[in-house]
């Protein structure tokens, strides 16, 4: 059974129709159109057949043979070949339905990035505009394509889910463009960051705006971008024509693990290339183990200092008002005093939880 677009085209009638049926009306062959118009048969047999173009020299040549204006073969000439063109992209986008099913499209779709259409060769042009690219070929080059070496490459060959990983990168991207940022100044990036201690430690209602109009004078651009089923990225950080972004998930919606994966990723940007992307809690992209030691310690230093964490050891067992004692007097949120006794063991990991503060960046 044809499919749709199969009897589109086959419906899709080329000028040379129309010169086939006038010469056929005033019972002329086309050997005597050729003669006429000084052109080879074949030529002209090519063009009836929609094989070659009605150029304006040919529509010329046609207003003086069959007495039809110059205006008309040319128009007919850029509609067929506009529908001819649209059909033809139409089959190719048929053709990419697979690439399209890998991604998680329905929760796109509710999430605003792509439209809420079902025809899937207009989602898949859709996410070829998201994406910014021209084709399917090209978003692999970017993002799969380990040979290829452009600034913004990044290679997912090895994750279990690049095709959600790149919607989610992608969508920062889209992001960061509408934020109005300064030229990076590293050093003035470096020194706001007991500022923004600070405001991890308060935690106001728009903890979020500030952090990013902190940011944005810095020339550093935060964004918060909702995870994306098989995408569970907590942040990434990578240079994007250049200018910094910070991309946050919030997936683990407590505030020590949002501050501390904020401080983790400043600390690429400080101390870090421009060339490297890193992403966190994905299996699969290369890590630089080195790299990411360095970031956890910056990190965990900016929110609690080695000496400062020594005089709450020193003061353990703690009870619920020297927890927040500890946490005003170092203007530390109380949940990372709990995280770092944690993971020294120096507390159970079910003990403390609460004075972990819930988070949603999106609600």
């Amino acid at each position: 059974m044809a499919t749709t677009l199969e009897i589109a085209k086959s419906l899709l009638s080329p000028p040379g129709d129309t010169i086939q049926e006038h010469i056929d009306f005033i019972g002329m062959s086309q050997a005597e159109l050729a003669e006429r118009m000084g052109r080879p048969k074949e030529k002209i047999n090519d063009i009836i057949k929609g094989r070659e173009p009605i150029t304006t020299a040919t529509a010329f040549q046609l207003e003086k043979v069959l007495g039809i204006p110059v205006s008309f073969w040319l128009n007919r000439e850029n509609t067929y070949r506009k529908e001819l063109y649209e059909l033809q992209q139409q089959e190719e986008l048929e053709k990419e339905k697979d690439w399209l099913s890998a991604f998680p499209v329905n929760e796109m779709r509710k999430l605003g990035w792509l439209p809420n259409i079902k025809e899937k060769h207009v989602l898949v042009n859709s996410l070829l505009k998201f994406f910014c690219v021209a084709s399917t070929d090209e978003w692999e080059r970017i993002y799969i394509d380990e040979e290829v070496s452009v600034a913004f490459r990044v290679s997912l060959a090895h994750t279990q889910s690049p095709h959600a990983i790149s919607a989610w990168l992608r969508k920062g991207e889209i992001q960061a463009k509408e934020i109005e940022i300064a030229a990076f100044d590293k050093k003035k990036f470096k020194n706001v960051l007991a500022d923004i201690k600070e405001l991890a430690f308060l935690m106001p209602d728009n903890y979020t705006q500030q952090l990013q109009s902190i940011c944005a004078k810095c020339g550093v651009a935060v964004v918060f971008t909702q995870n994306l089923p098989k995408a569970p990225i907590s942040g990434a950080t990578r240079w994007f024509h250049n200018k910094p972004i910070i991309q946050l998930s919030g997936r683990f919606r407590t505030n020590d693990h949002f501050w501390f994966t904020f401080f983790h990723e400043a600390a690429h940007i400080i101390l870090h290339g421009k060339k490297d992307i890193f992403l966190e809690n994905v299996v699969g992209t290369e890590i630089d183990q080195d790299k990411e030691e360095e970031a956890n310690a910056f990190a965990a230093k900016i929110l609690l200092t080695e000496n400062e964490l020594q005089q709450i050891i020193d003061a353990t067992p703690l009870d619920e008002e020297m927890i927040f004692k500890f946490a005003n007097k170092f203007r530390t949120p109380a949940g990372v005093i709990i995280d770092r006794l944690q993971h020294l063991k120096l507390i159970p990991f079910h003990i403390g939880n609460g004075f972990r503060q819930k988070i949603d960046l999106f609600n």
